[in-house]
């Protein structure tokens, strides 16, 4: 299928000398004061400078993030072309590269979009955002990345390496207040324990935000509390090589998420989102409280001159408690907790050769085993909810059930049907009385959980066939046990609602309300086996400029998950991708530039769609059927002068589910975009410095990131998306001459009014909810190192 290139793309890449794109630095040398630094990184499993890498990769220094203000998952995806990221709480995320979206947390769900914390899977999405403190560095991979990285990162990886500990005396801290009562602090030190043999390396992150949204019923919403701490030790073995251990623990407990029904008002008669309090229920008791607990064991030995061997050994856990209001409103409808536990162990072991001759590679085995659960427990009016579902209810038998209004005439919710009267050939069908009692509290759950234990054995090989063409194949091969499950509970007293719900006469939900009871444990398991690999051609046209063309299979594991009263399958999705790349330096090393283009072709699509009315769950993985995204990126970069840098990143993916599915029947999301992936993206900023006397140095900073319209679902459900807009945020400092670093930041300074997510939850119920994004941050911070 032909690329076709907005005309946007012409005009920027007609900027090429004007402005730069993701800026890169880690292990920096500079040749000139007037070069820009490079980086090195370790995508293919080997250190190479990004600018050698045939991948579409942006690498991100823990200084530059640190200078922009990024410390959050939420911010880093506005400058790095192909990726979004949402996060509507640290449970709650969503990772999108390049138009597929990862972020359910349904226990049986495997992701597209990987997160390795330093070699180690930490993709479950109630455990995958941590904090960016102590960074060495942040590399994205766009693109199928299995062959690197494993199940899972069918897509794209996003990478985060810490610091670890090495042989240095060294320290430093940052601290600083902001609005919102915001308090931040994150410091590190490190420092030898045993000469020249055992180092050690500790640091800390603090942020505390008040909500941003204030709740009629007590609290604030869209807070921040976070305590997060890394312990690191190093074992020096010389030149035979070195053990790093390193610990995590980071404990979140924000106030709740801001759901804003756009139906029903709150008690002051409002159903704007912007500059008005929220009305949710259960006020300060809704929230997060979740603790995340990880240690990992990396090794490293040189076997001989031409062989090494590395190992990554890896534990993590999570244990989450989310209190929501899914019906953002002040009544007593959809009252939900979630409760998510996960535990993973991971085992890798990777053999490693290059004699400096035409050919290096590695090969290797990793083994993984994970065990999650889901527990959704739920509470509602039976009063309310019969309102709400009362027209659906009624259709359901006929018109024998009275339609009751959701909202009495002043706007309050209708709780007035104390007893549903039931027509007498409901009597006589169902053997029920005249009159059936509404419950004020009804309480049921369900749960999900998943077993995965995966063996993959992998080998990548790069030849060298000229001076200047280079040819990788990789493959990896994976067999893995899947086991799933699913129950529902039953609370006490029996539900009236559940007679006549989710869809009468066919199945009942009773004696709950929503979700069917279960006999016990609903369970499947299968065994499932796969190959990914890749092929990458890359040629050095000059020193300075390097193509690369690829092609490589990407695969979203088989899902066994609970629909509509029994457990089924969903196959696999594949996909197959296609890219250009060109990247490369001018201007004496002064401008960096980074351009891809491709186009991916999937099949069996798993696209996460609401279920029919009385079908559940609410929201289910199906076979979305054949979809494609064609898309271009550039990453670009100029140094203007010894104090002045610029980047520009821009991304534009034209990403659809198509007309047809292989058998040339018409699909049922034909045309619609994927959801959370807007057509263009633009990312740009600014890094001025200027001595101003006494050794001092003054700094600003500004950056601004757009981005067009994006719908929050695959239905492209109209009302449900967010149009076009942009953030504007400004760093702006003085480093001075004791070491002493000032800074005071803005973000999203023009406070743009904007969301983060729409429908969710209760757009199954004919009340969907927004989600608003942040307005107007600001803040000082003081930094020094020693």
């Amino acid at each position: 299928m032909p690329c076709r290139v907005h005309p946007l793309v012409p005009a920027l890449l007609a900027g090429l000398a004007v402005l730069a794109a993701a800026p890169r630095a880690a292990a920096q040398v500079t040749a000139s004061p007037q070069q820009l630094d490079t980086i090195v990184v370790t995508a293919q499993k080997r250190e190479q400078q990004v600018h050698d890498v045939p991948i579409a990769i942006s690498a991100y220094s823990g200084e530059f993030l640190d200078d922009l203000g990024i410390d959050g998952f939420e911010q880093l995806g506005h400058y790095v072309p192909g990726l979004q990221t949402q996060v509507q709480s640290p449970n709650n995320p969503g990772f999108v590269i390049r138009g597929i979206t990862s972020d359910s947390g349904d226990a049986t769900s495997e992701p597209r979009v990987s997160v390795f914390q330093d070699g180690v899977s930490i993709s479950r999405s109630r455990g995958s955002v941590v904090e960016l403190f102590d960074m060495e560095r942040v590399e994205v991979l766009r693109g199928p990345q299995g062959t690197l990285f494993g199940r899972g990162a069918q897509i794209g990886a996003i990478h985060l390496i810490q610091n670890k500990a090495r042989n240095a005396s060294e320290g430093g801290f940052r601290f600083g207040f902001g609005n919102q009562d915001e308090t931040y602090l994150t410091g590190h030190a490190n420092a030898p324990l045993v000469d020249d043999r055992l180092y050690g390396r500790f640091a800390v992150f603090h942020q505390r935000r008040d909500g941003s949204v204030d709740n009629l019923s007590g609290g604030a919403l869209n807070g921040r509390d976070t305590q997060a701490f890394r312990g690191a030790l190093r074992l020096d073995l010389g030149e035979t090589g070195g053990l790093d251990l390193i610990l995590n623990h980071q404990q979140d407990t924000p106030p709740g998420t801001a759901f804003r029904s756009g139906v029903i008002p709150t008690r002051q008669g409002r159903t704007d989102f912007w500059d008005a309090p929220a009305d949710l229920n259960r006020g300060r008791a809704l929230g997060l409280d979740r603790t995340v607990d990880s240690a990992t064991l990396l090794g490293e030995f040189r076997l001989n001159d031409d062989w090494s061997l590395s190992t990554i050994t890896g534990w993590r856990r999570f244990d989450s408690t989310e209190e929501f209001d899914a019906d953002g409103s002040q009544a007593d409808l959809l009252e939900f907790a979630e409760i998510a536990r996960g535990r993973q162990f991971s085992q890798e072991v990777r053999f490693q050769y290059d004699a400096g001759g035409r050919f290096r590679g590695f090969a290797g085995a990793s083994l993984f085993d994970e065990s999650g659960a889901q527990r959704v427990p739920f509470a509602t009016d039976e009063r309310s909810l019969y309102a709400l579902l009362s027209p659906r209810l009624s259709a359901a038998v006929g018109g024998l059930l009275p339609v009751v209004p959701l909202l009495n005439p002043d706007g309050t919710p209708n709780t007035g049907l104390a007893a549903v009267p039931i027509h007498p050939a409901l009597q006589q069908m169902l053997g029920l009385p005249a009159l059936l009692p509404l419950k004020p509290v009804h309480t049921e759950e369900y749960a999900n959980h998943g077993d995965v234990q995966a063996l993959e054995v992998f080998a990548d090989g790069t030849w060298s066939m000229t001076d200047r063409f280079d040819l990788t194949l990789g493959l990896r091969y994976t067999r893995e046990k899947v086991e799933s499950g699913y129950e529902a509970l039953h609370h006490g007293t029996p539900s009236v609602l559940g007679l006549f719900l989710p869809s009468f006469p066919d199945s009942v939900a009773f004696p709950n309300a929503l979700f069917p009871v279960t006999d016990g444990r609903l369970t499947a398991s299968d065994t499932f086996s796969s190959a990914v690999g890749r092929a990458v051609a890359n040629y050095r046209f000059t020193p300075d400029l390097n193509g690369y063309a690829s092609v490589s299979r990407g695969r979203r594991p088989d899902l066994l998950q609970y629909n509509d009263g029994a457990m089924e399958q969903v196959p696999a999705e594949i996909v197959w991708s296609y890219e250009l790349g060109l990247k490369g330096t001018a201007a004496g090393g002064r401008f960096v530039y980074d351009l891809a283009a491709y186009y991916y072709d999937y099949s069996n699509f798993q696209a996460q769609v609401a279920n029919p009315p009385g079908t559940l769950p609410l929201f289910v993985t199906t076979n979305g059927g054949n979809a494609h995204a064609t898309g271009f990126e550039a990453s670009l970069m100029q140094r203007f002068g010894e104090r002045l840098t610029g980047f520009l990143n821009y991304g534009w993916i034209d990403a659809s589910f198509n007309a047809v599915d292989d058998d040339g029947k018409p699909q049922a999301l034909a045309g619609n975009r994927f959801r959370l992936t807007p057509e263009h993206t633009v990312a740009l900023g600014l890094d001025w410095r200027s001595p101003v006397g006494g050794g001092h140095e003054l700094y600003v900073r500004p950056n601004y990131s757009w981005r067009s319209k994006v719908y929050f679902e695959d239905d492209n459900a109209p009302g449900i998306a967010q149009d076009a807009y942009g953030l504007l945020n400004l760093n702006v400092g003085v480093r001075l001459a004791n070491g002493w670093d000032v800074q005071a930041y803005a973000h999203n300074l023009a406070d743009e009014e904007y969301l983060i997510d729409a429908g969710n939850t209760g757009m199954q119920f004919g009340i969907p909810t927004y989600v608003p994004g942040s307005p107007r941050l600001y803040g000082v911070r003081f930094a020094r190192d020693f």
